[in-house]
């Protein structure tokens, strides 16, 4: 088992998203942090991953988005 909990590959997980729309793996026995909602797991660790990877295919934050969104295009 590894010391850091978030890189045990024997450990279950959980995948949890904010309202900002940003993903984070979780370890399954661990308090949920506030405004964190759980999306997929208990699973193994890759899986969660491979998740993570097919669903979070905007880095941005959710509000960075709706202003760049947003905003009037700009014409030479």
């Amino acid at each position: 088992m590894s010391s850091n909990p978030f890189e045990d590959d024997e450990a279950q997980f959980l995948v949890l998203v904010n309202n900002e729309g940003q993903y984070s793996l979780w370890p399954a026995f661990a308090d949920r942090p506030t405004g964190w909602k759980r999306v997929f797991g208990s699973d193994g660790r890759e899986p969660c991953l491979a998740f993570i990877e097919r669903e979070w295919t905007d880095m941005r934050p959710r509000s960075l988005r709706d202003v760049v969104d947003e905003a009037p295009v700009r014409r030479a």
